[in-house]
């Protein structure tokens, strides 16, 4: 799948193509976030916001006959047709996915597109729509057919032309979205930088919105829209919205388990190691229990930064994710020891070879080079060499990765030509990194200021 930003941030144009295992890298204030919303913003739209369209004959023959089939070949020949209206459409909301001035993104675009090798459609489906009074259709894929099958499950007598032709369309654009796009727009959790505070101050956002909404019933004279606004947290960016959402809402997340947890239950032990306990959900509340003393209960406001930085990662991975996720994170180091990057990054390829695809931004140079140790360690796997240097310093088998995995940009001032002009021009924009099969990646964002700091001691040593 192929991204490209015009005029979004500091990006006057870039592209990027997301790989199982997708990272930006760049300094400070360089777009990396911009990349990072505007993509998560695309995927949401797509899902609650994107009405994939009809045709209205087709709906008005379902309407008189009451069962009609729709060919699925020639509704996956126009997918990028659908993606480009779906993009400009969404490019609309920018500002929105950014909590910024519309002004900000008046010349934004956001484009998607999709390979016909990314196209894998569902082999079954088989689902009843309802509005709020019943349900009113009833939509099937049989296993080895290139149709669906939409029958009505009311009478034609019961039909109020306006709201069921729209409720018709709805849900028939629905079920095309989940049966043609399901591999290509899977479900996409986002930790933003902002989750450590969404952590700490989840109880007064909570009593900040319930007093809105007594002030609401309370006033006779009242600005819906503002208050609105201000319930819903305008004044953040979607992501951190997203966050805070996840974070009122964890008692109700612990209801369910993932495909993690039933399957791969050894990568939440993984995870355990890292923030050195576990958490939990009970009569307190929200807490954190140490490895070291189990009968500690401590309140994410006593837990160190680190135990709150990966909260919203660790309930993902116990009662979310599924295979074919997208799990996507801002800065996961923040906060983290350099053992405990080391060991975040051998997490990211066991998710990425258990199925969980992986997006994440970063400034640490541990990250990428235990990367690279596992893209090395990976291409000589046979020797008995490589073999004895993993049972030494404890690699296993499922961490390693493969070069072909991996996409990896950074961020930077380079030369590209600019909507077809013939002449290259200096902006700032996404540079592929090289990624060698058996060095593994090019991380010349992090060489230079180390190379620096290495010629800097060098000298003083020498000159001394």
């Amino acid at each position: 799948m192929k991204v490209i930003l015009k005029n979004i941030g500091v990006f006057k144009q870039a592209e990027y193509e997301l790989g199982q295992l997708t990272i930006i890298c760049g300094e400070n204030n360089t777009g990396k976030t911009y990349a990072t919303y505007s993509l998560y913003g695309f995927f949401d739209f797509w899902r609650y916001g994107y009405i994939y369209e009809i045709n209205d004959s087709s709906i008005t023959q379902l309407i008189n006959s009451g069962s009609i089939t729709i060919s699925l070949p020639d509704n996956i020949g126009k997918i990028n047709e659908v993606l480009d209206k779906a993009s400009k459409q969404y490019s609309k909301y920018l500002s929105r996915v950014f909590a910024a001035p519309e002004r900000n993104f008046e010349n934004s675009h956001f484009q998607i597109s999709s390979g016909d090798n990314e196209i894998s459609i569902l082999d079954t489906y088989s689902k009843r729509w309802r509005t709020t009074k019943s349900e009113i259709l009833q939509i099937t894929k049989d296993s080895g057919r290139n149709e669906i099958t939409a029958s009505l499950l009311i009478d034609t007598n019961e039909i109020d032309s306006t709201s069921t032709r729209i409720n018709l369309t709805t849900a028939l654009g629905q079920a095309l979205k989940e049966i043609i796009f399901v591999n290509s727009f899977p479900n996409i959790f986002i930790a933003s930088a902002e989750r450590t505070g969404a952590v700490i101050f989840k109880n007064d956002l909570n009593f900040e919105q319930s007093r809105l909404i007594k002030e609401i019933a309370g006033s006779s004279q009242i600005n819906l829209y503002e208050i609105a606004d201000r319930i819903n947290n305008s004044s953040y960016a979607l992501p951190v919205k997203k966050n805070l959402d996840f974070i009122r809402k964890v008692e109700d997340v612990i209801k369910t388990e993932s495909y993690i947890a039933k399957f791969n239950p050894e990568l939440l032990s993984d995870f355990e190691d890292i923030i050195g306990g576990d958490y939990k959900v009970g009569k307190e509340g929200l807490y954190y229990t140490p490895k070291t003393n189990k009968s500690i209960k401590l309140s994410m406001g006593e837990s160190s930064s680190s135990v709150r930085s990966l909260l919203d990662i660790g309930f993902y991975l116990r009662h979310i994710a599924e295979k074919g996720d997208i799990l996507m994170i801002d800065e996961p180091e923040l906060n983290l020891h350099p053992c405990n990057q080391r060991r975040l990054a051998k997490l990211f390829a066991r998710l990425i070879n258990v199925g969980v695809n992986v997006f994440i931004t970063t400034h640490s140079d541990y990250i990428i080079k235990e990367l690279n140790t596992l893209i090395m360690l990976n291409a000589t796997k046979e020797s008995e060499f490589t073999k004895e240097l993993m049972r030494k310093y404890s690699y296993i088998e499922s961490e390693l990765i493969n070069s072909t995995q991996v996409k990896v940009y950074i961020s930077e001032i380079a030369k590209v030509l600019i909507d077809g002009k013939s002449k290259k021009s200096s902006i700032q924009t996404l540079v592929p990194a090289e990624i060698d099969s058996f060095y593994g990646i090019e991380a010349r964002s992090f060489d230079k200021t180390i190379l620096q700091m290495n010629e800097i001691q060098e000298s003083i040593v020498l000159g001394r």
